[in-house]
Parts: C-alpha cells; structure tokens; sequence
C-alpha cells in the first residue's frame, strides 16, 4: 500500500475535490473523527467547513495548516468498505492524527478503490501536529498494515509511476518524461490482445503509437513510434522510438504481454465484469451518452472508432477495475461495431473523456466564486482566507497564498 501525502493551506479545495467525487458516484464517505458524517451520504463542502472551522484556533502560526493523504492498496487487494474504513482510522491513529478532525472517502474513479483522508495539521490550541519524519513514519505504519491485512506489499513499487497515471498534458512540457510515466507501468498493469486494444488504452491517456514494419539490411523490422496527442487528437512533437523507453514497450515485449494477457482473460474470466456491465448500461440506455455515463460509474471507459460518415466501425471497452481491455466482437456478437452503429451511428460528436488522475486538476477556477460566497455570509473572514481554495501542484507564481501580518511590538518610553 503507497501512501501519498500532501500538505497545504487548501481545505476547502479537498473537500471540493472529494465532493465531486462523491456527487459523480465516484466516491462515498467512509467514516468521520469529530466530524458530522451525513447520515443519507449527501456530502456537503459547506457544512463540513463549518465543522472542521470550530476545531480551527483564532491565531496560529502553521501556514500549511491542512493534511491530505491517499492511501493506495495494491490493484489485485480486495477489501471491503469496513476494513477501508479500520484502515483508514488506523493510519491517522498511528501517525498522530488520531485527536484531529477527519473525513475518510473511497474513491473508485481510476479503476480500483482507494482512500483520501482530510484533516488538520493543528490542534484546537494551534499547536501543530508533530510532522517530524512523518513521511518515514507513515512507509512503516502502511507496512504494519499490510502485514495485518494480508496486501500485497508495496516494497518495490516504483512510487514515481505507482498506480495513478495521468494523462499527457502538452503545456506541461517534457513530453517524453510524461508517456514514460504512462505506458510503462500501462503495459504491465493492463491486459490486452492486440495492438488495437493497447492503442485504445494509450488514448486515453492522450498517447498514440505507431507500428513501422520493414527491412534492415535484409532482416525483417518491426518497431513502434510513440507520440502525445492534443485534445483534438492530433500528434503533437516529434516521434519517439519505443527503444528508448526500454524492451516491456518495444513490439517484442509488447507481444509477449498479450500472450500472457490472453491466458490470464481466459483463466481468471476477466471478461465476465465487463460483459455484464455493458450488457446492463446496452439494455437501460437511450442515448450514446447515458450508455457511457453508466458505464463509467462501473469503471469502464468505451472507445467508439467512427468514419468521416460517422459510421461506427469499432468499439473497444477498457474496464480500469479489473484492468482489461476488449474490443466489442470479444464480448459476443451482440456488442460488435454494427450493432453499437445501429444504436448510436451517424455525425453525431464524440466525447471521449480522458481517464482522471487524484490530483485536484482545477479546484481553484471552479470554487473561487464559491468561496467568496461563504466567507460574505458566515463572517469568517482572515482565517478562511488562509484555508481558501489552492489546489495542488497549481503554480505558486499563478496564484500566491496570502500572508499574515506579524503584529508589531509596542514600544514605549522615549524613541532614540
């Protein structure tokens, strides 16, 4: 189990971020510490703040003030929502958190579950939680917790490309760093069967490859060309040869792969989460976009290749919970590219959404007026501006945070 925490001033953009996930059906409140957990589910940022604010002391000197973790099991971990929850609690019981004001969310919308866990790194008096080789101290608590939970061990795990992958953003740079960190642990973590299927994967991610087939010297040649795309879906920068990124991605390693990923769908009947999840949304939906919007609640993204004519001549689904990819024919005849273009063909738009990332992507554009809104009307004032919205990895030159003013000394007696 990888942990990942992250420090900052941005409490009301966590708690934005897993209310979204919550409103989206991608996420549910697992367990609160003295916190009002809402009975129904219906999570609501305002009223958390409200209780997480009577915990907040009138003066105190932290200036990152609120904690934000996710806690990663291993994709092949089954644990049910109780056992999420005891872990949760154990974790900030044994990092010192255990006194602190918190909220547990499961997250289910990268295709396996994991929790984000937020709360506060003062206490009521604005002493701050001792953070004192907390990182140390957290890899050896998940440890302890994988050992008494029976999950798979994270030793070994590289943490740079763990288990989230984000999708390449062009206006980030660095382009082949960034499909790097996707198709290496992509190929390894995802089953498929042929290149079609990994090429709908990678497109998710905003990544294209290439086959080149021909003669060195009259040896025969197969390679790949890797490139980012745009939102549009256009190549973007120079082609990049699977060479550099190591053999796994390369055509023989990538061969190899589908080999072991058809016995693995055959022996473990991967295929049988999918097919029932598409066979249900297929039979409840009326339109293209509720057929994916239901889908997506199962974890499941569908890839429709259209014509110019808008005729659909390929379907691939990707099942990101149990990491298995499959056009339509291998689900049966009745999910093949004709059947899904009697239903949903002709120049009608296709949205292809990009899988999404933990990460709080624009938290700050989407709550900023929210915010405003809140801190008019219940007269918080300068301590809700320390804790306004700040998403994170958002550029600190784009947005700085506000500074308190140290209270000057008062001098008295006659100034030389």
């Amino acid at each position: 189990m990888v942990a990942k925490i992250n420090i900052g001033s941005n409490l009301y953009g966590a708690l934005a971020y897993n209310q979204e996930k919550v409103d989206e059906g991608l996420g549910k409140i697992l367990g609160s510490n003295l916190v009002f957990e809402p009975a129904d589910g219906q999570f609501n940022v305002s009223e958390s703040m409200n209780d997480f604010m009577q915990f907040v002391p009138a003066h105190f000197r932290t200036e990152k003030p609120v904690f934000h973790v996710s806690l990663n099991p291993h994709p092949d971990d089954r644990l049910s929502d109780d056992q999420l929850a005891d872990i949760g609690r154990e974790y900030m019981e044994k990092l010192g958190y255990g006194n602190q004001p918190y909220l547990i969310f499961k997250h289910e919308d990268i295709g396996r579950e994991h929790l984000h866990i937020v709360s506060l790194r003062v206490d009521s008096e604005g002493k701050k939680i001792d953070s004192y080789k907390e990182h140390e101290r957290s890899k050896a608590i998940t440890e302890d917790l994988e050992r008494k939970y029976n999950l798979h061990p994270a030793e070994g795990q590289k943490r740079s490309e763990g288990w989230e992958l984000s999708p390449v953003d062009i206006s980030k740079g660095d382009l082949k760093k960034q499909i790097a960190s996707v198709i290496k642990p992509l190929a390894s973590m995802y089953h498929f069967q042929s290149m079609g299927e990994y090429k709908a994967v990678l497109s998710l991610y905003n990544i294209n490859v290439e086959e080149l087939k021909g003669e060195v010297k009259g040896k025969p040649y197969r390679g790949l060309l890797y490139s980012a795309m745009d939102s549009e879906g256009n190549k973007v920068g120079n082609p990049l040869k699977s060479s550099i990124f190591g053999k796994s991605v390369g055509y023989d390693g990538l061969e190899k792969r589908m080999e072991k990923s058809a016995e693995r769908i055959k022996t473990k009947n991967l295929k049988a989460h999918t097919l029932k999840a598409v066979s249900e949304a297929k039979q409840s939906s009326q339109s293209e976009s509720e057929f994916r919007a239901k889908l997506r609640q199962q974890g499941i993204d569908v890839l429709f290749r259209r014509n110019d004519e808008g005729r659909i001549y390929g379907a691939t689904f990707i099942d990101h919970t149990t990491r298995t990819v499959l056009n339509g024919s291998r689900l049966g005849k009745d999910y093949s590219a004709n059947v899904f273009n009697d239903l949903y063909g002709g120049n009608q738009q296709q949205v292809q959404e990009p899988i999404q990332d933990t990460r709080l992507s624009d938290v700050y554009k989407t709550n900023t007026q929210q915010e405003n809104n809140h801190s008019a009307d219940n007269g918080l004032g300068g301590i809700f501006s320390i804790l306004s919205p700040e998403p994170e990895n958002y550029p600190r030159d784009e947005m700085p945070l506000p500074r308190r003013k140290k209270k000057k000394k008062r001098r008295y007696g006659r100034q030389m």
